[in-house]
């Protein structure tokens, strides 16, 4: 006796990511708001399609800690905090740590063409982010950044951890995104030393690619305190001027 056929199943199943996705865009872009309410009837209308997937996706969405649920109000998109983005920091330092000293034993002659390839390909990620970071284009360097450390993490061999990694990199992306596109230039401001730390794991330089990593870790935090320290001081002399 043949089984149910799961076509219908797929289907929904490949809806729900797209819409996954097409939220976790919004976000990241800013379109969607930190404390931003909405209802999946809300969601599933300006999508127009169903109302089964879309809960999925928002499901899916809030267990990545990208959006709270409120079962009388419907979901919010997470609001996050300077501490969650050092919490954030020291977790993907602990990760990228373990996996850049398990690259360097692990990985074959820097001449051998398989690893050649797979290096290459994640450089090619870092020049175009580093292009986005240097004309300022935060959508566009949100995108080739996410892909960038996906393919390095990829290198490890552990998809465990590399989707671990992203999911990190995403909610940092969350929570700093909401500040950064205050600023109306961000051309010199934000990080481009990814084909750099690409060519310090090549040379099996761990203590370089650590140096690279710190210094960036350093440089977002810092950005990221100035930035919210400054608004929190503009909008108390605002109150007090008022």
């Amino acid at each position: 006796m043949p089984g149910p056929s799961g076509t219908g199943a797929v289907t929904r199943s490949t809806l729900r990511q797209q819409i996954a996705d097409a939220l976790r865009d919004e976000v990241l872009a800013g379109r969607l708001q930190p404390g931003q309410e909405f209802t999946v009837k809300e969601i599933a209308e300006q999508y127009g399609v169903s109302a089964t997937p879309v809960r999925e996706a928002l499901v899916d969405l809030s267990a990545q800690g990208l959006l709270d649920a409120d079962h009388h109000r419907g979901f919010r998109v997470h609001e996050y905090s300077v501490d969650d983005f050092r919490g954030m920091i020291e977790a993907r330092s602990m990760v990228t740590d373990g996996m850049f000293l398990a690259l360097a034993a692990d990985l074959p002659e820097p001449g051998d063409p398989r690893i050649a390839a797979a290096l290459a390909g994640v450089r090619r990620r870092g020049e175009e982010a580093q292009r986005a970071a240097a004309a300022g284009d935060l959508t566009v360097l949100i995108g080739y950044d996410l892909r960038y450390w996906r393919e390095l993490a990829a290198l490890f061999g552990n998809p465990y951890l590399s989707d671990f990694l992203h999911r990190l990199r995403v909610q940092s992306w969350v929570c700093t995104v909401q500040h950064l596109r205050r600023l109306s230039d961000l051309r010199g401001t934000l990080w481009s030393g990814h084909t750099e730390l690409v060519d310090a794991l090549a040379r099996r330089d761990v203590p370089g690619a650590r140096a690279l990593v710190d210094a960036y870790n350093t440089h977002s935090l810092t950005l990221i305190e100035q930035l919210t320290g400054d608004f929190a001081e503009g909008l108390t002399e605002g109150l007090a001027d008022g």
